[in-house]
This record gives C-alpha cells, structure tokens and sequence, in this order.
C-alpha cells in the first residue's frame, strides 16, 4: 500500500508491502511493536530502533508524534486519499470576499464603516495616510463587515488586517 506522508511540511512516500517499506525508492525493514500498557510503540526501522508514541489529532491522517522525544506534526494518507485531498486544494476558490490589507504601512485616518455593515464592491472602507498622502481603501466584493482590526490613529505595517468581510448569504 502506497502512503503520502507529511512530516513537518516535508513530502515522503512510503510503500509498505508486509515487513518491507520503501522510502525514497530504497528498500528498508520495518516492523512496529507495542509496549504493553503503554502508548510508547517501538518502530523498528532497518537497524534502527525508535520509541514512537502517536496521538491522533482531528482531521483524517493527522497525528502529532514523539519520536525518541522529538515532536513533529505529520499527515499519512493512502495515495488516493492524499490525490483526491491535492486535486481538491488545487481548485478550491478562496470563499468571500478578500479581507482589505494594508498596501503599504502607514497611519488609518478614517474608519467608515462599522462591524455588520453592508457594503458594496468599490465601496470605500478605511483611509489611510501614506507617505503625506491619504489613500481609500475599497472592498473589493460586495460584503458584510465581520471585522474591523484598526482604529483612527493606529500605525500600521503593510500586509496588516484592517477589515474583514464575509460572503452575503443568499
């Protein structure tokens, strides 16, 4: 059976047929043993032995490991699974409307709208003071106001949340 796995957002697939995985097309021994009583399983790789104690998280194929003490995050889907999982990501549009961001850092000047609001797409949303200028800010869908993250007088970097919208629901 052919796994994907993610070890700390690194890549691998594993093929395991019986006592035999292949990792990275090299062929290793590999066998898993449980300490009774315990979550601790000894992992058994070629001539290395590892204490591995596994704790499932929430979504499919999600566990954070300890490995000989060590944690790491790792995913470990079958082929298919983690296929039909990158097919999925791959065409997925990002849901509403973009939040307004920061283009540049600068000082907020005018706030004009207020948390439920409506707005419309090019509908001006906050003012900001940039390099002896003041620039609108405009939602770029039509929305509603979910969050506003700044206030008159905050300084700000670029690439700062300044207002979040959702998707009207019809």
């Amino acid at each position: 059976m052919k796994y994907v796995v993610v070890l700390d957002g690194e890549r691998h697939e594993v093929d395991l047929d019986g006592s035999l995985a292949r990792l990275g097309g090299q062929a290793v021994f590999a066998h898993v043993a449980e300490v009774e009583g315990t979550p601790v399983r000894l992992v058994t790789i070629g001539d290395e032995v590892h204490r591995v104690v596994a704790r499932r998280k929430s979504g499919r194929g999600s566990y954070t490991l300890w490995v000989d003490g060590y944690r790491f995050e790792a995913e470990a889907l079958d082929e298919r699974t983690r296929a039909i999982r990158d097919i999925s990501a791959a065409s997925a549009k990002p849901e509403g409307p973009a939040p307004v961001v920061a283009p540049m850092p600068g000082l907020i000047v005018r706030v004009s709208v207020s948390v439920g609001d409506l707005v419309t797409a090019g509908q001006g949303l906050v003012v900001m003071e940039a390099m002896k200028m003041e620039n609108e800010l405009r939602a770029s869908a039509a929305g509603r106001v979910k969050a506003i993250a700044v206030a008159v007088g905050n300084a700000v970097e670029k690439g700062a949340l300044l207002v979040q919208l959702e998707q009207l629901v019809s």
